[in-house]
């Protein structure tokens, strides 16, 4: 194994989190002169533990500047007397900054204690640190049951884990009792899969015991690019069990991605319905980012995951087919047929391929009606024809012997040239809007970018699906090369060239083990459409080197451009 890719199979320290062991608590208490905004510290009491050890104590009284309560006196000791000769806040502050410096500050009821540091660093212009923050109330509500422990106040839960000290509302003592808490919580949680700073950080978030107690499924998981997949096992009543696949997804780093579904993180409610319901989690490593999309596309296809929203109707398109008949019309269907005629699409829905289909109608006086005409005998006229919005060719003559070449022109509009439907709609456009009519201008342009947007799509898919090979490589962020080998619009072999390997060798060895992939219908990917798009789009992506290239990936030069509002009525630009 080389160092690269040894490296790249060791998990990071990002990946780690900060051991338990190896973090430093500040566990902090404070007396204060009542809960109310007037306020102020009393006392404040802190201990420093790391790994089991105390490391110090801070402990020191703060005149609070005003007279103490007489039912804070009798509740914490402490009196007016007391106080009268000690530092204020702004004496004390500084001191405890440091003592606390790069810590996790520890707190019972943090938002009490924390908040009145936080108040005391405003009124004296000290800026807060940000020390991360963990309170003991909070893990307590989701570690301990209400038949272990009546309530979380912090004598109840000193006495439950047999705390060496008794909280007796004085800071230091409490602080004391807090640390013992503190590592019996920290106990308990270690068996949950919870042994990293950022875990305990998560676990006192609002996540439900049981789906945080899935987290150890993410444990043993790769650090690679990858897909993974959710599943539960149904046991038959004849002993054989079925695997459902719930949820299928994928990520540049799988055990880091799978951790944020047993965390607050994840806020989509399905998915904290398919964690619950799931019995486990499995892995699929894959060598670049683009094959675990892939991977993703196909798992999603094959399984149909009742959890997964995207891709789970890759095969539902809708084309619009230039028919072959008497006096050919446009129709809208589901499916591409070898049948010779004519493709253009593909579309999400009816209402795109209408849309689109209306702005050719808007062009060209092609035939709308749909039925079967004869070559040979007249039939009556529709209503678009007295509106020269057709040529009618049912009742044959000089319109039926001119509709191949309108034909030809759709055809031409279909797959090649995109400037006659721009043209002509662009200049009925510039008549609405000089007659203030924008309305319909906004239809008519509407119907345009669907046309354009069509017919863009259609040449990507098609360029892409008509190449028997094409090897291209993208840098990666290791410094090596991510290279894929694509077969007639379907990604048949993906590689990692580590740094130091030779790519154009890397690229030799993984076209001799690519997938063969044998051609489908003319212009049509061996794979699905959004597969095929997918690689598009990463062949296009900035940085990509073509290493072979067998066949023409190539678009008519005339069907990426755009209506062009800047260049007068009717005007086109490149785009």
């Amino acid at each position: 194994m080389t160092d690269a890719a040894y490296r790249a199979s060791q998990p990071s320290f990002e990946d780690l989190g900060t051991p338990l062991p190896e973090v430093t608590f500040v566990v902090v208490d404070l007396e204060t002169t009542g809960s109310g905004a007037d306020s102020a510290i009393t006392e404040i009491g802190a201990v420093k533990v790391r790994g089991g050890r105390i490391l110090g104590e801070f402990q020191t009284l703060v005149n609070p500047g005003g007279h103490i309560p007489a039912m804070v006196a009798v509740l914490t000791g402490i009196t007016d007397s007391m106080v009268l000769h000690q530092p204020r806040i702004g004496q004390v502050l500084p001191s405890f900054l440091e003592f606390s410096r790069g810590s996790v500050l520890v707190a019972h009821n943090a938002g009490f204690d924390i908040g009145f540091l936080k108040r005391a660093c405003v009124d004296h212009d000290v800026d807060w640190p940000g020390n991360a923050v963990v309170d003991t109330v909070a893990l307590a509500r989701q570690v301990l049951l209400r038949d272990e422990v009546p309530n979380c106040k912090l004598g109840t839960l000193a006495a439950h884990f047999r705390a060496a000290t008794t909280p007796d509302h004085r800071a230091l003592s409490d602080a004391r009792a807090t640390v013992d808490v503190l590592h019996g919580l920290l106990e308990r949680i270690g068996n949950l899969g919870v042994d990293s700073l950022e875990d305990l950080l998560e676990f006192t978030r609002r996540v439900s015991p049981q789906r945080r107690a899935k987290r150890v499924w993410a444990k043993d998981l790769p650090t690679s690019p990858g897909v993974y997949c959710f599943y539960a096992d149904h046991m038959h009543d004849d002993g054989t069990t079925r695997r459902e696949v719930l949820y299928v997804g994928k990520s540049k780093n799988i055990r880091t991605r799978v951790r944020t579904y047993f965390t607050a993180s994840e806020k989509r409610g399905r998915m904290e319905e398919m964690v619950r319901v799931a019995t486990g989690v499995e892995a699929h490593v894959c060598a670049t980012p683009l094959e675990a999309e892939v991977r993703e596309l196909r798992l999603i296809r094959s399984h149909a995951p009742r959890y997964n929203r995207r891709s789970r109707n890759q095969d539902r398109l809708l084309w619009v087919k230039l028919t072959q008949e008497a006096f050919p019309r446009l129709s809208v269907v589901r499916a591409v047929a070898d049948d010779g005629c004519q493709y253009w699409g593909p579309f999400r829905n009816r209402q795109a391929a209408d849309e689109a289909m209306l702005a050719l109608y808007d062009a060209f006086p092609i035939r709308q009606c749909t039925k079967r005409l004869s070559a040979r005998k007249p039939s009556q006229a529709c209503a678009l024809a007295e509106m020269s919005r057709c040529t009618a060719p049912c009742q044959l003559g000089e319109a039926a012997q001119a509709y191949p070449e309108l034909v030809e022109q759709v055809r031409q509009a279909l797959t090649h040239d995109v400037r006659p439907v721009l043209g002509r709609v662009g200049r009925r456009m510039g008549r609405l809007v000089t007659q203030e009519r924008f309305e319909e201008a906004a239809v008519l342009s509407t119907r345009l970018e669907g046309y354009t947007r069509a017919t863009v799509r259609g040449q990507r898919l098609g360029s892409v699906a008509r190449c028997p090979q094409i090897v291209a490589a993208l840098r990666a962020d290791d410094g090596g090369w991510m290279i894929h080998v694509i077969r007639y619009g379907r990604l048949a072999a993906a590689a990692h060239s580590a740094p130091g390997e030779v790519p154009q060798r890397i690229a030799r060895e993984t076209v001799a083990l690519a997938e063969t992939v044998v051609p489908t219908r003319p212009g049509m990917p061996a794979a699905t459409i959004e597969e095929c798009e997918l690689l598009a789009s990463w062949l296009e992506t900035p940085g990509v080197r073509l290493m072979e290239v067998d066949g023409e990936w190539s678009w008519p030069i005339h069907v990426g451009i755009s209506l062009s509002q800047t260049q007068g009525e009717g005007g086109v630009q490149v785009v």
